[in-house]
């Protein structure tokens, strides 16, 4: 867990104030690309996700554990007028605060943007909510799950003649945070011309709204409001999901040179010049004949002879593998992307690896996820050069 190459972030302070999967997946981020990234949470309790599970490891849940890496762990009572003070120290000598408290917490307790950046005008102060912090909404609680529901992404999900259905990770979160980490990193860039910091701010439904993409533009333009299609595609046939002999595969015919070479490697040749299916806008309107077609001819073969005969042609096809095969995978492990860390309790606990490389400003993971509060010590030292003395003395006030 060291690399010799600073990464790009590194010396960059960010003050964490999230907590469950957006925020925390931001600040990830932001650790994996060097930044020094100090975990605020609440004595004794923590975030949320540090008591989800089954599974646990060492007292550890795996829900905490995959988002909190590159992590110090402070524990700081907020509710104390010296824990507000502290905090308030913290974030004059910080580059970058993140919260995702519900919209007027932080203000409530004196540590707004206005507040803080008084205090610090270089501070980058990013808020995350679950319905932006102005609107009819702004005070709606909200996960992952009600903001996939509340913006239109589950009404698309799911089979035709089934119930809407959320993505298999709550992958509202995760956009959320990438794009509020994207938009730190390109505020710290801004500042280095300015000079001073800014307030961004983003929400669950904004970063959903976004992802709705061909989906949503389909609807604007064209008016139609958009059904359900399962594993197919509204706008590209064949691009879906067939069973096979023994289990499942996909493909995706997206272009008309695909379309020849697949009906060529699937011996159905005359499939290509078929009226019905010669252009793509062609298979779309008669895509209930095509895929019935197809559906016989893919439960011929096993999958692997499926994928031999599809590959060798540059056919775009994958075996639907489970979660097991993904992290055993050839591809994977040399892509680094299973990677072991040595934690505090857990021991060796293995975990998903960095996705982007740099070829010299590294990302890398340095410290496994924190024990909770197991840096407040060194943290208090080392940002606010407190002594023994006075954080014994927030020790026994049960301050940190």
């Amino acid at each position: 867990m060291s690399d010799p190459q600073p990464g790009p972030l590194d010396g960059i302070r960010v003050l964490d104030l999230t907590r469950v999967l957006a925020g925390p997946y931001c600040t990830m981020f932001l650790g994996d690309l060097g930044a020094d990234v100090l975990k605020v949470e609440q004595p004794e309790v923590g975030d949320d996700t540090r008591g989800w599970g089954p599974p646990f490891v060492g007292g550890e849940s795996a829900y905490f554990l995959c988002v909190n890496r590159n992590k110090k762990s402070l524990t700081l009572d907020l509710k104390s007028d010296q824990g507000v003070s502290l905090l308030r120290r913290l974030a004059a000598v910080a580059d970058v605060l993140v919260e995702n408290f519900r919209p007027g917490t932080m203000d409530k307790l004196g540590l707004g943007e206005t507040e803080l950046r008084a205090l610090n005008p270089r501070l980058i102060y990013a808020s995350l909510s679950a319905f932006g912090s102005d609107g009819p909404m702004r005070d709606w609680p909200g996960y992952d799950l009600i903001v996939q529901a509340w913006g239109g992404l589950m009404s698309i999900t799911g089979m035709p003649d089934g119930q809407p259905t959320k993505v298999g990770v709550a992958i509202i979160d995760i956009v959320a945070g990438l794009m509020l980490g994207k938009a730190i990193v390109a505020a710290l860039f801004a500042r280095e011309r300015s000079g001073t910091g800014q307030k961004i701010e983003t929400s669950l439904l904004e970063a959903e709204v976004a992802c709705l993409i061909n989906v949503g533009s389909n609807y604007l333009v064209g008016g139609g409001i958009p059904a359900r299609w399962g594993n197919a595609h509204p706008s590209i046939v064949p691009y879906q999901s067939f069973k096979t002999r023994d289990g499942y595969l996909v493909v995706g015919v997206a272009s008309e040179g695909i379309w020849r070479r697949f009906c060529q490697t699937i011996e159905m040749p005359e499939l290509a010049d078929d009226p019905r299916f010669e252009k793509n806008s062609q298979r779309v309107e008669h895509r209930e004949v095509l895929i019935r077609i197809l559906t016989d001819i893919f439960l011929n073969r096993d999958t692997d002879a499926w994928m031999a005969l599809l590959s060798e042609a540059a056919i775009p096809c994958a075996p639907v593998q489970t979660i097991d095969q993904v992290f055993s995978a050839p591809q994977v492990l040399q892509r680094e992307m299973l990677v072991e860390v040595q934690h505090p309790s857990a021991g060796t606990v293995r975990m998903a690896g960095l996705p982007v490389k740099f070829s010299t400003t590294s990302a890398s993971i340095r410290l496994p996820p924190p024990l909770l509060g197991q840096h407040t010590e060194e943290v208090l030292e080392t940002w606010l050069g407190m002594g023994r003395e006075e954080i014994d003395h927030l020790k026994k006030k049960s301050v940190v």
